[in-house]
């Protein structure tokens, strides 16, 4: 039970799914599609985009009990008939999540880096991030809805009707995976690689 790990890691949450669920939105709107910008959420307000269970109940729960970690923010909704290149549409703005992640850890390195001889606790927050960052995006990236991986199973033109009967049990799937399989552990594991590299460059 590692309770400064679930403080950790629904904290920096909260600040990652922010820039991830802002980059559905700005790039759903790009694409042509308004439905994000009219439930306003094309911006970088947290509260914008906290979903109770995703962004707080699981993650403070999978990290006590050491089954990886599980979490998201609130989905953006978009209107696949309104964004240009329709289902092909879609899995951009789906990858943009993911991307947005990678870009932040790599933002978070930059400030461990620069805060590491003024303030260490900020520097090993923003260390942490970077791990966390990169664990969001590759758990994303798992095709199983409601995660963006999910959306490249549409763009590749999976019928509509076996992507609805997953979806169906996309939570309960997801929930099996985690705490029966070794994905979560697989996950961390290449997060702390990667992180580790993304954090020798600034070094």
């Amino acid at each position: 039970m590692n309770f400064d790990a679930a403080l950790t890691n629904v904290a920096l949450l909260w600040l990652l799914t922010t820039p991830h669920e802002f980059a559905h939105a700005w790039v759903a709107t790009k694409l042509g599609d308004d439905t994000p910008r009219l439930q306003g959420r094309v911006t970088l307000n947290p509260l914008a985009h906290v979903d109770w269970i995703g962004t707080v109940l699981l993650p403070a729960v999978t990290s006590l009990i050491g089954a990886g970690f599980l979490g998201w923010g609130k989905p953006v909704s978009t209107n696949p008939s309104k964004l240009w290149g329709g289902l092909n549409g879609m899995a951009i703005v789906a990858l943009a999540g993911p991307a947005s992640n990678v870009v932040f850890a790599v933002i978070l390195a930059a400030v461990a880096a620069a805060t590491a001889h003024a303030n260490l606790a900020v520097a090993n927050f923003a260390a942490q991030g970077v791990r966390l960052s990169l664990y969001l995006a590759l758990f994303n990236m798992i095709p199983v809805p409601p995660l963006d991986g999910s959306k490249l199973l549409l763009a590749a033109r999976i019928p509509v009707e076996i992507y609805s009967m997953v979806a169906r049990y996309g939570f309960l799937l997801l929930i099996l995976l985690m705490a029966y399989t070794q994905i979560g552990f697989t996950l961390s594991a290449w997060s702390f690689d990667a992180a580790r590299t993304i954090l020798d460059w600034f070094r």
